[in-house]
């Protein structure tokens, strides 16, 4: 299975053997394709993260946790606090909500 679950039919391939067909369907998995356009995925990276990260270093982890939604959905950890919750959930522990552990920030 690829990493993510994108079908269940799939698996990942290299350049070498890209392809493979299961059920008449062609499959086309190849694992990091980024990797074979690095200059040009890393740009696209940069592009579409810069704006975080400006924010980020413009308001501080804390307050842009407590402004943007966004940042709190990718928050996993907080005061000793499990705040995600698939982790909780496997785990069996409480979540306690993200905006409650800030505000004692």
């Amino acid at each position: 299975m690829i990493r993510g679950g994108c079908f269940e039919t799939g698996y990942a391939t290299a350049h070498a053997e890209p392809a493979y067909i299961v059920d008449d369907i062609v499959h086309y998995c190849v694992a990091n394709m980024p990797g074979a356009v690095a200059r040009i995925s890393t740009f696209a990276l940069t592009n579409a993260t810069l704006p975080y990260t400006l924010r980020l270093a413009n308001l501080g982890w804390k307050e842009a946790l407590k402004a943007d939604t966004n940042f709190r959905n990718g928050l996993n950890v907080a005061n000793g606090h499990i705040t995600c919750p698939a982790v909780a959930e496997a785990l069996g522990v409480e979540l306690p909500l993200a905006e409650i552990l800030l505000q004692g920030e």
